[in-house]
């Protein structure tokens, strides 16, 4: 995909140098540095929202509500070393954690569990369906829309962190003009710590990119 992305980005840019660039190919979050750093300004990747949305899934089918009412997400790398915000996971304000413990004799094993299930869904539905690309267009339709609708929607988007030195996913409020403000929500020490781990994973990745 990098050869692709060498040759396109630049042609972009000679004729709307102000247009968002989208990237969803994996792996999003480097091939949206790759992007960057060929000179293009304003570039999102579809990053953890799907991670978020299928995490909003699990724990509201495990509590028996709608996945709408669900506040949870996933940040930093769309991949192996995305973070699960356990701490700020919220039903109706109530702490997700207490709700899981009052579902089950053990709560951290279910948690595990639902991390599995989101981490793998791509796999489970390829082997259900047959192909896996219904999610990643959804969440692609929904994005343009918040732009074009100048929504100023707030989700886990991939855009470029300058304290990180990379793309990756934080809560962001998303417009018409892109990314207008980041926030960095409340982290217990274990989260604060996997971020960490998976900038450092992002920036590795984006260091073997040859302009």
């Amino acid at each position: 995909m990098w050869r692709y992305t060498r040759d396109i980005i630049p042609r972009l840019d000679a004729v709307a140098p102000e247009a968002i660039v989208l990237v969803v190919t994996d792996p999003p979050d480097p091939l949206a540095d790759a992007a960057r750093m060929l000179g293009h300004a304003r570039v999102l990747s579809t990053g953890t929202y799907l991670d978020s949305l299928r995490f909003k899934f699990h724990l509201a089918r495990r509590l028996g509500v709608s996945p709408a009412s669900v506040d949870a997400q996933i940040l930093g790398e769309h991949s192996t070393s995305e973070v699960f915000v356990w701490s700020s996971a919220r039903i109706g304000g109530t702490p997700i954690t207490e709700l899981l413990a009052k579902a089950a004799q053990n709560r951290e094993e279910l948690c595990r569990e639902i991390e599995r299930e989101v981490r793998f869904a791509n796999i489970a539905i390829i082997e259900g369906i047959g192909a896996s690309q219904h999610g990643i267009g959804m969440v692609c339709a929904r994005i343009a829309e918040i732009v074009l609708r100048d929504e100023q929607a707030v989700i886990p988007i991939g855009s470029f962190n300058s304290r990180d030195g990379v793309t990756l996913s934080l809560p962001s409020v998303l417009g018409r003009q892109g990314v207008a403000q980041v926030f960095e929500p409340e982290m217990s020490e274990d989260e604060r710590r996997k971020r960490r781990r998976s900038a450092e994973a992002l920036r590795a990745a984006t260091a073997r990119i040859k302009i």
